[in-house]
């Protein structure tokens, strides 16, 4: 049965012409799936759903989401963050010219803008923090790695927020047209930049964030660990949260040059 699927044009270059109207006829596509953005259930024969390819170096997964969370895209990801990402539940991924039932499981990250004060000068920063613990890719444990990843990164350890932490150099924010679209890291085959965050839909911030950002011309990013931080609705309490998990050893950071405008 022919499935209600958008195949966008960059999915239809790397999959090919006959692999895209076979999804189309519904051979290669599943009815129901889990959305790849929001993890809820779709069903491509009821509703518009997208799909999504996530491409590493010698890798490349399609996924599905519904129409309303993602467009029909092609996302770059690193071979390791691919690997560790995909587990057999419905999907379909190429690998080798081979097919198998897949899709990945990708961390759900936390992204909130805000003025943080340093030195007596506003700086424009993104805090992250998950909503669940990350472990390692491959890893089977049931610990939470993500500040050890960032720090093997690059990303240095914050005891408290004195000073602007140090360049990360081959990482960078990408803002467009006054939008936050993603959070970029070089790519492990020395290639263009990949994308380790991305906003499902560009996000808006304010004009003193963007103004603070084109004078700086980068971005203090900072990150910890599920239930560190929290949604705090104002930068003074944003401070305050930021300001406890540095104490608490739950927070590194750094600045991260500025893409774009």
């Amino acid at each position: 049965m022919p499935r209600m699927l958008d195949v966008s044009d960059a999915v239809r270059a790397e999959i090919g012409d006959e692999e895209a109207d076979r999804l189309l006829a519904g051979e290669n596509a599943p009815g129901s799936y889990d959305c790849t953005s929001c993890r809820t259930p779709g069903d491509s024969e009821q509703e518009r759903t997208s799909t999504v390819l996530f491409v590493g170096d010698e890798t490349a997964v399609l996924a599905f989401a519904h129409a309303s969370c993602l467009p029909s895209q092609v996302v770059q990801v690193t071979e390791e963050q691919l690997r560790g990402a995909v587990r057999s539940i419905d999907g379909v991924a190429a690998s080798a010219g081979t097919a198998q039932q897949v899709a990945p499981e990708q961390a759900v990250l936390g992204v909130t803008s805000g003025l943080v004060l340093i030195e007596g000068e506003l700086h424009p920063a993104l805090v992250v923090e998950p909503t669940s613990a990350i472990v390692r890719p491959g890893s089977t444990g049931t610990g939470d790695d993500f500040l050890p990843l960032l720090i093997e990164q690059g990303f240095m350890p914050v005891t408290e927020l004195s000073s602007v932490p140090p360049v990360l150099h081959g990482w960078s924010v990408l803002l467009a047209m006054g939008q936050l679209h993603a959070v970029l890291q070089p790519s492990a085959s020395g290639g263009q930049p990949v994308a380790w965050w991305q906003a499902h839909q560009p996000l808006q911030v304010t004009d003193g964030w963007r103004a603070a950002a084109n004078k700086h011309q980068q971005v203090l990013m900072f990150a910890a660990p599920v239930g560190s931080i929290g949604r705090q609705p104002r930068e003074d309490l944003l401070r305050g949260s930021l300001d406890k998990a540095a104490a608490q050893g739950k927070l590194v950071g750094a600045a991260l040059p500025l893409a774009g405008t």
